[in-house]
């Protein structure tokens, strides 16, 4: 795990300036959120996620909305499709880790059965339950996601939320 987790924050160490993963194509979560588990109905104690910044074509995404959808089956770490930001005080960002997601359909359609293999743990499927007020999808039609934190996760460093990781200084 520990070669893993370095290897990939080697690889993208030229994002801890917010601007370079502008300049490469990531964009801000349109929602504006910084993610924390108590928003998604979960207990507070699990931490947050963070701001994220995304690849729209490495998530090869088709639509916006009403949900966020799309055809992305990629799985790389070295080169992922998402950028974890902790928001600081001073109104800075600091990249605490990175994340993939494919689309359950896209996955299905891609000839894959059962969800992508990190590290022996099989990725978190997400799906919206509408009879909840929670969202638990974060927008998204169903998906497969997985999380590798760079600040060390007391839950395991590829578990979705990091009580190392807050939202409490998030400017929206």
């Amino acid at each position: 795990m520990a070669a893993l987790i370095e290897s990939a924050h080697a690889a993208t160490l030229r994002f801890e300036d917010v601007d370079v993963a502008l300049a490469e194509g990531y964009i801000p979560d349109p929602s504006g959120e910084c993610v924390t588990a108590a928003a998604h109905g979960m207990p507070a104690e699990l931490g947050d996620m963070g701001i994220h910044y995304l690849r729209p074509d490495l998530l090869g995404l088709t639509v916006t909305a009403p949900r966020v959808d799309g055809t992305g089956t990629h799985t790389d770490f070295i080169n992922p499709a998402i950028l974890l930001y902790e928001p600081q005080e001073d109104g800075s960002l600091v990249l605490v880790g990175v994340e993939n997601l494919v689309f359950h359909a896209a996955w299905e359609a891609a000839g894959n059965e059962g969800p992508p293999i990190l590290a022996g743990r099989a990725w978190d499927y997400m799906v919206d339950d509408p009879s909840t007020p929670a969202e638990e999808a974060h927008h998204f039609e169903a998906h497969y996601d997985q999380h590798l934190w760079f600040r060390d996760n007391p839950n395991g460093n590829l578990e979705p939320f990091n009580p190392r990781v807050t939202c409490a200084h998030h400017r929206r």
